[in-house]
């Protein structure tokens, strides 16, 4: 094992930087939580810190295994003879934790940029000029910060590219940027930047390089794009407003986070962070201004100050403007002039994602996450069958599934004494942290299984209604996805910091058994029938620096498996691996990466680090393939006190440029092309 070498903290605080809470999220961490019911909460403690070393040169291709550069665990090529050798898709040597400005892959594999932030999507997308930025260009390029992506096949061979455009960092957009007096032009650009974009790919002959395409399918969704809002609230006197009075349609969508692809070939994506993007909610009038405050919106003025130019963001103006975000969306990427939809059937709230099951009589089954500290997670099973086939009509009946199904809401239960659970992190006396829990039902079509809510009111205050029937609160549920071999569930839970710590606060459960959580674990769920209103339930990962007691890893001995801070997004590979990427990984010191696990066998638990991102990115969106992995770079040299005038990356362009974020494809080459993913 080579020798560690302490990596200097890449901020002082641990975990995500001030400037990214501010654009992300509108700082919703530096507030106290919005959830003021007296519901069992789930918690954590944690460790202390470490690490870092000089960066190499800016915007570097780095392949970097075994060479030395370790801030915490155990991890080292040595260790690779013998956890990991034997486990299909994950026979690499993992790269060791850093603080490079640069994106790093296993020794033996390649990368390069697919698509960056202002790259043309659209035909007549003029080149990107940082310095000459237009909202009339980003309606035509590639948008800000991706997150979530997916990849489809096309009728001619190529994919389709789907990436959701999370939020905008407008002082590292604009250089001079005023955030007390932003001019019109640079929030329309705002505005462009977010939602999503379609790209046909194609990919380089004999090599793994995708290379963007202006095919007749690409699309770029704004904040201007119209929606149609579907489900039991459509057309609710809660959705309706000046300029739509039929509360049926809606325009754009923003801050989307996570997703899915569905079976029938659509694509799901979370509006998340909604909240920060609406003002004034403190001068209304009841009960608009409790519910406003449960979802932590805005008293006053945003950082933005979209409310300036658009009233719809003024919640004095138009108090129910902001009942009409929050919600799961549909985009069918194959039909370009397709109208997307906003599904009220799986409820408000801030979605990280959702992911689609398909029960055994046909029915879907959506989970989700509301990501932020002591909320709940969500499942939604369809009223309908899903019908088979590839066909437009198909997609188009099969979009209407989440429209009509019932609505639950999760309730955890530990098995140990609740002496046991000390706060520390230490395992209980029968070694797992598990348990069993309950989905409760919420609403189904106009009825509501909520005392004193009507459905409508379920749906569009769904946080309130998951108050009200005593749901589990989580420490910020992130993605969840079930194994396509074992059924199970995974669900990543990132961090919080206040349990335990916050006055009023509670502390540690079982389901998250440390206080002052700054790492996060992720919990595997098993339902024995998609449909099943009960489940079982055990900490798969307790995540963090493994030589720090508090934290597990299936059981698998932590002196060789990679360290690990928040968990966000999670995938599978074909061998039923789970791979994660990570938000906030400076917690520990390091940057943000990709992590593959076996989650059976011998090596269950055997976490490898698979990729790192560049300094103050985070890894956004991973996509698995047979011979191919993906990820979403996501706010590159997003560090506090730098900003445009004064960059703290040059990724992915080198030089003086600035960084932009970007996806990246990763592959292993071989005489004929490229190999299999862990081969």
């Amino acid at each position: 094992m080579p020798p560690r070498i302490p990596l200097p903290l890449l901020n002082s605080g641990g975990g995500r930087a001030a400037v990214t809470c501010e654009y992300r999220c509108g700082n919703a961490c530096s507030h106290e939580a919005p959830n003021p019911s007296a519901n069992e909460y789930l918690g954590d403690i944690v460790t202390n810190v470490i690490n870092r070393r000089n960066a190499l040169k800016a915007g570097a291709v780095v392949t970097f295994a075994a060479s030395g550069v370790v801030g915490v665990g155990g991890s080292a090529a040595a260790d690779d003879q013998r956890g990991g050798r034997g486990t299909p898709g994950l026979n690499f040597e993992r790269v060791q934790p850093n603080t490079l400005d640069a994106v790093v892959v296993p020794k033996g594999y390649e990368q390069a940029v697919v698509i960056r932030w202002g790259d043309a999507v659209l035909p007549g997308a003029p080149k990107f000029n940082f310095t000459e930025q237009s909202a009339a260009a980003q309606e035509k390029q590639f948008g800000f910060n991706c997150d979530f992506a997916a990849l489809l096949p096309t009728n001619g061979g190529n994919q389709l590219l789907v990436t959701n455009h999370e939020y905008t960092s407008e002082s590292f957009m604009f250089k001079d940027y005023s955030s007390a007096n932003p001019t019109a032009e640079q929030v329309k650009i705002g505005w462009a930047a977010h939602g999503l974009s379609v790209v046909e790919v194609e990919q380089v002959r004999g090599s793994g390089r995708l290379k963007p395409v202006i095919g007749p399918q690409n699309r770029r969704i704004t904040m201007t794009t119209p929606f149609k809002i579907t489900g039991p609230a459509a057309g609710s006197d809660l959705l309706k407003t000046s300029v739509d009075p039929t509360g049926t349609v809606a325009l754009g969508t923003l801050n989307n986070c996570a997703g899915g692809v569905t079976p029938w070939g659509t694509i799901l994506s979370g509006e998340e962070n909604f909240n920060q993007y609406w003002a004034n909610a403190g001068q209304t009038a009841e009960p608009i201004k409790s519910r406003a405050a449960r979802y932590g919106i805005t008293s006053g003025t945003t950082s933005r100050k979209w409310e300036r130019f658009d009233k719809r963001f003024d919640m004095v103006q138009e108090p129910n403007e902001v009942n009409r975000f929050g919600y799961v969306i549909e985009l069918d990427p194959h039909d370009p002039d397709s109208t997307p939809v906003k599904h009220t059937a799986l409820g408000r709230f801030k979605h990280e994602c959702a992911n689609i099951r398909v029960a055994r009589d046909g029915r879907v089954v959506a989970y989700s996450g509301d990501d932020e500290r002591f909320e709940y997670l969500y499942k939604f099973v369809s009223k309908n069958k899903m019908r088979k086939g590839n066909s437009r009509s198909a997609r188009r009946y099969n979009m209407t599934l989440l429209d009509e199904g019932t609505l639950y809401v999760a309730k955890f239960t530990g098995d140990s004494p609740p002496s046991e659970i000390d706060g520390t992190g230490k395992l209980p006396s029968d070694k797992r942290f598990d348990g069993s829990g309950e989905w409760i039902p919420l609403a189904s079509g106009n009825r509501s299984f909520v005392p004193g809510m009507t459905a409508e009111e379920v749906y569009v205050f769904t946080r309130l209604a998951g108050d009200k029937v005593g749901a589990t609160k989580m420490d910020r549920p992130e993605d969840v996805q079930a194994s396509p071999k074992t059924g199970k569930v995974y669900v990543a839970l990132s961090n919080n910091v206040e349990r335990g710590v916050t006055p009023g606060k509670e502390s540690a459960t079982e389901p998250n058994p440390r206080n002052n959580n700054k790492h996060g674990q992720v919990l595997e769920l098993t339902e024995h029938d998609p449909l099943s209103l009960r489940f079982e339930w055990w900490l798969f990962l307790v995540c963090g620096d493994p030589n720090d007691p508090s934290t597990y890893f299936a059981g698998f001995p932590k002196d060789q498996v990679s360290p690990i801070s928040s968990p966000d997004n999670v995938a599978f590979d074909q061998y039923g691996n789970l791979w994660i990427s990570t938000d906030s990984a400076n917690a520990l010191g390091i940057n943000d990466g990709l992590y593959g696990v076996p989650v059976d066998g011998p090596e269950r638990g055997n976490l490898k680090l698979f990729l790192t991102v560049p300094r103050g990115a985070e890894t956004c969106g991973p996509i698995v393939q047979e011979r191919l992995i993906t990820v979403c770079v996501q706010h590159p040299g997003e560090l506090d006190g730098h900003s445009a005038n004064n960059p703290a990356s040059h990724w992915p362009d080198g030089g003086d440029s600035q960084p932009r974020p970007s996806v990246v494809a990763v592959w292993k080459p071989g005489r004929h092309g490229p190999m299999k993913i862990g081969s």
